[in-house]
């Protein structure tokens, strides 16, 4: 019996790891065509934060730039309370184009980040795994160059976030906003 249960406790741990692997990167990543202006459209998570904040959350803008070395600085602008917060990031290129990582200079959270797929000039959905000491979750992004995009992109993120184990209930399409938007450069 106990050596049933350790079995099925190592599959259990060998498939959350395997699945965690399993996140697909675009083939034939172009990251130049990344580069640019994007609104977030979708967030999916299954981190305590985001259950706690989802219901204030709305569309924000984020940019992309490719730095000298090959990384990308995102810098995303959205609307906090009456003003307009900025969160700038480094995403650290890794070997495999289309993935990166990121530490969290704020709470040392390690984050591996993959552009799932993107068609670059309408829109890209982007998985990342992270790891903290307390455990680790989920996020997954929508991404557009508009602030509209098409039912079937909507319900492709949706078909996504749940594939990697997400609820309804952590699957928000941000609601649209004009706030901050003029400020992000």
């Amino acid at each position: 019996m106990q050596a049933t249960l350790l079995s099925i406790l190592g599959l259990a741990l060998l498939g959350a790891l395997h699945a965690q692997d399993d996140i697909p990167v675009q083939a034939n990543f172009q990251q130049d065509k990344l580069t640019g202006r994007w609104y977030s459209i979708g967030l999916a998570s299954s981190s305590n934060w985001f259950k706690d904040k989802k219901h204030l959350m709305k569309m924000c803008t984020t940019v992309i730039t490719v730095t000298a070395d090959g990384n990308l600085e995102v810098n995303s602008t959205y609307p906090k309370g009456d003003q307009c917060e900025k969160k700038n990031s480094l995403y650290i290129k890794t070997e495999q184009p289309g993935r990166f990582s990121y530490t969290s200079p704020r709470w040392g959270s390690k984050h591996d980040i993959r552009v799932v797929e993107t068609n670059y000039d309408e829109y890209a959905l982007v998985a990342t795994r992270i790891s903290k000491s307390t455990g680790t979750s989920t996020m997954v992004l929508l991404y557009s160059r508009t602030k509209e995009l098409s039912p079937e992109r909507l319900e492709r993120f949706t078909q996504f976030s749940k594939e990697q184990g997400l609820t309804d209930e952590e699957i928000l399409i941000l609601p649209q906003t004009d706030k901050c938007m003029a400020e992000a450069a």
